[in-house]
Formats: structure tokens, sequence, C-alpha cells
């Protein structure tokens, strides 16, 4: 299974279609917010199973703030991140994960890259595609990619 991770595209679609392009077929696409009423869009022209969360501007959306679901048999918590004040640091949404029992957490907000793996839970952002705020300033996404019965890898990606 290969699912595209993104976030953080505010409306504008011109990176999200090249890192569609980019990550071939996938089986399921994350939005983890503020995609500013870009998820009409995404729904165009994504073919794949879609779970898309609001951000911090996502004003008056119907999108679900916080999301729980699996990917085969891992359990996966996805949120924008700005409730649990992730630009202090991930510490506060590593502990939400744990205590909902989740072996994945996803969240955006931060325009950075992050990806931390332990043993008992992965934390990770893929940044942002539109207005990325790490070293270089490239936009950027992840593919994780699921084996069966397999330990999830997770890569970054970045747009030139």
């Amino acid at each position: 299974m290969r699912v595209l991770i993104v976030s953080d595209t505010h409306g504008r679609h011109q990176n999200l279609d090249r890192a569609l392009e980019a990550a071939g077929p996938i089986d399921l696409f994350v939005h983890l917010g503020d995609v500013e009423g870009g998820e009409y869009y995404i729904n165009a022209v994504v073919p794949c199973e879609k779970h898309i969360v609001r951000g911090n501007n996502d004003f008056f959306s119907d999108l679900p703030r916080e999301e729980e679901f699996y990917i085969g048999e891992k359990k996966v918590f996805i949120t924008h991140g700005n409730n649990y004040y992730v630009s202090l640091g991930p510490e506060q949404i590593r502990e939400e994960g744990v205590a909902r029992g989740a072996d994945i957490v996803m969240y955006g907000h931060t325009h950075r890259p992050y990806l931390d793996q332990q043993t008992d839970i992965t934390v990770l952002n893929p940044g942002s595609l539109s207005y990325p705020r790490q070293e270089g300033r490239k936009g950027s996404y992840m593919i994780m990619e699921l084996s069966e019965g397999g330990r999830p890898r997770f890569r970054t990606y970045y747009l030139d």
C-alpha cells in the first residue's frame, strides 16, 4: 500500500498536481489541513480513498478537525496540529497519539517536514507543498509504503 501525505496547500494546486504526478499510483491520500477550499479540487483529481482534516485557516469548513482510522493494522491519528501546540514541538501531539493508542500520528501546521520513528509510535509532518519554511524552501510531501505485516516506511520528497 502506498499513501501520499500532504499538508498546508492553502488552496494552491500547482504543487499538489506535481506531487500527485511524481508519486505515481497511490492507494490512499491524506491531507493534514489548511486546504482552504481545495477539498473540492482534491475530490475531483484524487481517484483513491481520501482523509482530509481542517486546519486553522480552513474557516467555515465542514471538514473534521481530527480523524482516527487504520492503514492495514496500524492505527493512525491525523490532525492539523495547531490545537496541540506543534509550533513549540511535537511532545504534546505525541502524548495525545499514545493516549489514543495510535501507531502513527500525522500533523501539519509548521510547514516543516518532521519524522520520528520510535518503537511504540511514529510521529510525522510532511511539511508544506505551497509555503515551505525549512532550509531550502522547497515544497515537501511524504510517501508511506506499507507491506503486508511489515513496518511502514516513510520517505520525504522535495519539489524542484
